[in-house]
C-alpha cells in the first residue's frame, strides 16, 4: 500500500482521500423522544421497547432495566420510531454522550427525552463506523464538553449534534474500518455470554449439591431424594447430609480489608498499580483510576482471578480479571488454604442478601456490615470425597471463566489502541477491489469519496 498522504481539518489530520462532513448533512434524521403520557405506570412486560438512557453505554446495548409500553402509547412516540442500524446518543445528565448501536432483536422500539436518535444517509456514512467514532476519546471529549457549556444540567441538542464534523473516508473503507472494530466486539460479546453460562451452570451445580444435598450417591442417584441419611443440625435447624458439618463463614476463608492507599502513593509516574476502589470492581480500571506505590505489603496486591467481595457501599462480590492492581479499603480479598475458590465465592454469594439487608438498615451511614455478619453467615461443609468430586465440576467452569476474562480484556485493550488510529487514517485498511455485492463502484460513480 502506497503511503498516505496527509492533510489538515477541522478535526485534525485525515488521509488526503478522505471528506469531513456535517453530521446534519448527511443524516436522514436526528431526533429525541419523550416519555410517554403516564410515565413508569405505563410501562408493561412486553410489547414495544422503551429505551433509556441506562440501556445505551459506548461498550453496547445493556438489555438489564429494558421497559416496554403497549402499542396505544407508542402512538405519543410515532416520530422516534428506531430503526435497524440506528445510531443511539444519550444526551443529558452524567451519561451524556454515551453511544451505541440498536441490536435489531430489540425491535420495535422508541426512545425517551433523554435519547436522540443519529440515522445517518448509509449511502455516505455507514452506521458502525459513525458510533466508532464518536466513541472515540477525542468526541467523547468534545461531546463532553459541549454539554458542560450550557446550563445547570449537562446537554446535548439537536443543533450540537447536527454541527459535528465527521471524517468521511470511502465508504467501503468506512465498512472495511467498522468491521475489524467490530470483529473485535463480536469476540468480547462472545465470551460475555459463554461467561454468564459458565457460571449459570456452576450456581446450579452449587446449589444441586451444597444447598438441595442432591449431589450423586454412589449409585449416581440424587441423594437426598433417594433416601440419603439426613441428620439435624441445631445451628441450621434443619437437616444436613450425615458426616457434613457447618462453620461459619469467616472460618473457611481469609477476608483481608484494603489499605487506605492515600498513604502510599506512587513515587514516580511510570512506576504504580492502578487503585482497586468499588468503582474499579464494576467498571474496571480505567485512566481515571486512583495510583498506588507498588512497594506495598503484597497481600494487598490484587492479581486475575482473586474473589474480591465490597463490604461498604454497593455489597457485590466478584472473580477479579482485571489485571494486577492495589486493594483499597472498603474491599476484602478473599482467599483460602483449605477450600476452593468456587466454594467460598459461592457461599458470600448465597449470603449477600442478608449482608445487603444488614447494610440497607444504616440510615445514617454509608451501608457496610461488620466481621461479626461473617462470624453469623453459616457454611455447610461436605465431607472431602463429595468436596473433591465437585471440584472436578467446578474448577474448570471457573479456569475458564476467568480465562474469557483475560481475553475480553486484552481484546478490548486492542481495540481501543487501533480505534484512534483508524478513525484518523494513521493505520490503512485495505479495501477490496469489488465494492459491494453487485461488483459496481457506487462511491465513485455518485461522486463520492
Amino acid at each position: 500500500m502506497k503511503e498516505t498522504k496527509f492533510k489538515q481539518t477541522e478535526i485534525g489530520k485525515i488521509p488526503e482521500d478522505w471528506k469531513v462532513v456535517r453530521l446534519g448533512d448527511v443524516s436522514i434524521k436526528i431526533g429525541s423522544g419523550l416519555t410517554p403520557r403516564g410515565g413508569k405506570k405505563v410501562y408493561t412486560d412486553s410489547g414495544i421497547a422503551l429505551i433509556r438512557s441506562q440501556n445505551i453505554y459506548n461498550e453496547g446495548f445493556k438489555k438489564e432495566g429494558l421497559v416496554f409500553i403497549d402499542e396505544e402509547h407508542s402512538k405519543d412516540l410515532d416520530n422516534v420510531v428506531v430503526e435497524e442500524g440506528d445510531v443511539l446518543l444519550n444526551i443529558t445528565g452524567d451519561s451524556v454522550a454515551r453511544c451505541c448501536i440498536v441490536p435489531t432483536e430489540i425491535l420495535p422500539a422508541r426512545v425517551n427525552q433523554h435519547v436522540s436518535i443519529i440515522r445517518p444517509n448509509p449511502d455516505i456514512l455507514d452506521p458502525c463506523f459513525l458510533r466508532y467514532y464518536l466513541i472515540t476519546k477525542r468526541m467523547q471529549k468534545y461531546m463532553l464538553s459541549l454539554a458542560d457549556s450550557g446550563g445547570t444540567r449537562k446537554a446535548l441538542t439537536k443543533g450540537m449534534i447536527e454541527d459535528f464534523i465527521v471524517p468521511k473516508p470511502d465508504l467501503n473503507e468506512q465498512k472495511a474500518i467498522a468491521k475489524i472494530l467490530s470483529s473485535l466486539d463480536d469476540k468480547i460479546e462472545l465470551n460475555q455470554r459463554m461467561n454468564k453460562t459458565l457460571e449459570a451452570i456452576a450456581q446450579a451445580i452449587f446449589k444441586r449439591w451444597f444447598i438441595d444435598f442432591e449431589f450423586p450417591n454412589e449409585e449416581g442417584k440424587p441423594y437426598k431424594s433417594s433416601g440419603g441419611e439426613m441428620v439435624y443440625n441445631e445451628k441450621l435447624g434443619k437437616e444436613i447430609p450425615k458426616g457434613w458439618e457447618v462453620k461459619p463463614l469467616d472460618k473457611i476463608a481469609h477476608f483481608l480489608n484494603g489499605l487506605a492507599l492515600q498513604k502510599y502513593p506512587p513515587e514516580n509516574e511510570e512506576d504504580y498499580l492502578p487503585v482497586i476502589k468499588i468503582r474499579e470492581l464494576r467498571q474496571g480500571i480505567t485512566e481515571s483510576s486512583d495510583k498506588a506505590s507498588p512497594n506495598i505489603p503484597k497481600e494487598y496486591i490484587v492479581h486475575d482471578g482473586d474473589v474480591l467481595f465490597s463490604w461498604s457501599g454497593s455489597l457485590e462480590v466478584k472473580i477479579w480479571c482485571g489485571g494486577k492492581g492495589a486493594l483499597n479499603q472498603h474491599l476484602f480479598k478473599v482467599t483460602s488454604d483449605e477450600y476452593p475458590k468456587w466454594f467460598y465465592y459461592f457461599w458470600i454469594k448465597k449470603h449477600l442478601p442478608f449482608f445487603r439487608r444488614i447494610a440497607e438498615d444504616k440510615a445514617t451511614t454509608m451501608g457496610h456490615i461488620k466481621r461479626q455478619h461473617l462470624s453469623e453467615s453459616l457454611v455447610i461443609i461436605p465431607e472431602r470425597s463429595i468436596m473433591e468430586k465437585g471440584n472436578t465440576l467446578m474448577n474448570p467452569l471457573f479456569e475458564n471463566y476467568i480465562t474469557n476474562s483475560i481475553e475480553n480484556r486484552n481484546l478490548a485493550k486492542i481495540r481501543d489502541t487501533l480505534l484512534p488510529k483508524l478513525m484518523s487514517g494513521e493505520i490503512r485498511v485495505k479495501v477490496d477491489e469489488v465494492r459491494n455485492d453487485t461488483g459496481d463502484k457506487k462511491d465513485e460513480e455518485r461522486g463520492e469519496g
